[in-house]
């Protein structure tokens, strides 16, 4: 199928008639709904109102003579002719948006807006951002850093509330590119003094039977990372409710260095606890378990010229994490 194309100017919140070659703006808007899998998503990206976009797909489906999207409870879908669609126009509009980034009046004059990073407040804080302080002081990179769990950062960088976002599980579906950025390794702690009680000989011979009695501590009730330890390394389900949680892996670390009893963490989070013997690794198997943290961000032309800059630079230090 031929698709003929204007590329007369048109404000972002005109809607084209009827009649006559396709519009540009038309395309914008397509390919937007079809990277974000929504109209609010796509809404927020260009800067218009939901009604807007959905007036826009709807002309565009008239035009082309069949649906483009599937509406869904939440969210839209892409058809076959859709995902057609997508293939033919993203490369020409891609290549348009950066020309006209490029070429705006005043673009090399202003700077760059803030990138908005976001990720694990645990990771960011003893990794990434100690990594990113140098550019922050000699490159003009400004950041803007928002905490959070991985699922609501990653429905925040479909709709651009974000730029890049670190996630610690995989993202899924064609409105985030994704690449693993590191492996981290979980370790069964505790403090010295319940160390020394349940004894580590003993856990190497019982495995979790040697730690009846020890309370857990947890970011969360349901324990997600110390249930994939138990059922890891000792192949059983963890079915002991925590004696403590609280939302912050650095707080569960102070906790457990306090005495409070036993945890499972990142090893990049408590490596430097366990050289000084503030926290005792209760267990070193050969096959810990390990968990892949991804470098998400939307595709298509990225605005923010830090963006790739930032990407490539966490992608090649990430490999001496």
């Amino acid at each position: 199928m031929t698709y003929k194309i204007s590329n007369s100017s048109v404000s972002s919140e005109a809607v084209p008639a009827a009649d006559g070659p396709l519009d540009l703006q038309l395309l914008r808007t397509f390919l937007a709904v079809h990277r974000s899998g929504s109209f609010t998503a796509a809404a927020q990206l260009l800067r218009l109102s939901q009604p807007t976009v959905t007036t826009q797909i709807r002309t565009l489906e008239r035009r082309l003579g069949h649906e483009l999207f599937e509406r869904l409870p939440r969210g839209v879908a892409p058809t076959a002719d859709a995902n057609d669609l997508a293939a033919r126009v993203s490369g020409p509009l891609d290549d348009l948006e950066r020309v006209a980034i490029h070429n705006a009046p005043g673009s090399s004059a202003l700077p760059p807006a803030p990138l908005r990073l976001a990720g694990p407040a645990e990771l960011l804080g003893e990794r990434v951002l100690p990594a990113l302080s140098p550019m922050v002081a000699d490159q003009d990179l400004r950041l803007r850093v928002h905490t959070g769990l991985a699922d609501e950062l990653l429905e925040g960088l479909r709709a651009g509330r974000h730029d890049l976002v670190l996630s610690t599980v995989r993202p899924r579906g064609r409105t985030v590119l994704a690449e693993p950025l590191m492996d981290e390794e979980f370790v069964l702690v505790a403090g010295p003094s319940w160390a020394e009680r349940v004894g580590l000989d003993r856990v190497r011979r019982q495995g979790c039977a040697a730690l009846c009695g020890v309370p857990l501590v947890a970011y969360a009730d349901d324990l997600p990372i110390a249930r994939r330890y138990w059922r890891h390394v000792f192949g059983v389900r963890l079915t002991v409710a925590p004696a403590l949680t609280v939302p912050d892996l650095r707080s569960v670390m102070a906790a457990v260095a306090g005495g409070a009893g036993a945890t499972v963490l990142p090893r990049y989070l408590c490596q430097e606890a366990l050289l000084d013997g503030s926290l005792v690794a209760l267990l070193e198997p050969e096959d810990p378990p390990f968990n892949t943290v991804y470098l998400a961000r939307r595709p298509g032309v990225d605005e923010n010229p830090h963006l790739e800059q930032v990407r490539s630079f966490l992608t090649r230090t990430a490999r001496h994490w």
